[in-house]
């Protein structure tokens, strides 16, 4: 009998993984994802330091606390409670 032939198969990219939270700009910290600012923690002028709660988003029907990614001084809040975020918005500004 003849040979069967077979379709070369095609292997799709892996998957990559996304990139991690950074900021958008220099001092920047943006949101992880869409949602909703519930509260503010933070106002500008005001130091933090690593890990300082700086604002709370509300998605999916659960809060999430954004974190300073490192210390320094505030110069800018970018939202205000009640505003819809979209991922990647730079919500506070650090530096």
């Amino acid at each position: 009998p003849a040979p069967v032939q077979r379709a070369p198969v095609v292997v799709a990219p892996a998957p990559t993984a996304p990139p991690p939270m950074q900021a958008a700009a220099p001092g920047g910290v943006v949101s992880p994802m869409s949602g909703t600012i519930i509260r503010i923690d933070v106002k500008a002028g005001q130091a933090v330091n690593a890990g300082d709660k700086l604002v709370c988003l509300e998605a999916m029907k659960m809060n999430t606390d954004i974190v300073a990614p490192g210390g320094g001084t505030v110069q800018a809040v970018n939202v205000e409670i009640g505003a819809s975020v979209q991922e990647g918005q730079v919500l506070v500004t650090i530096v």
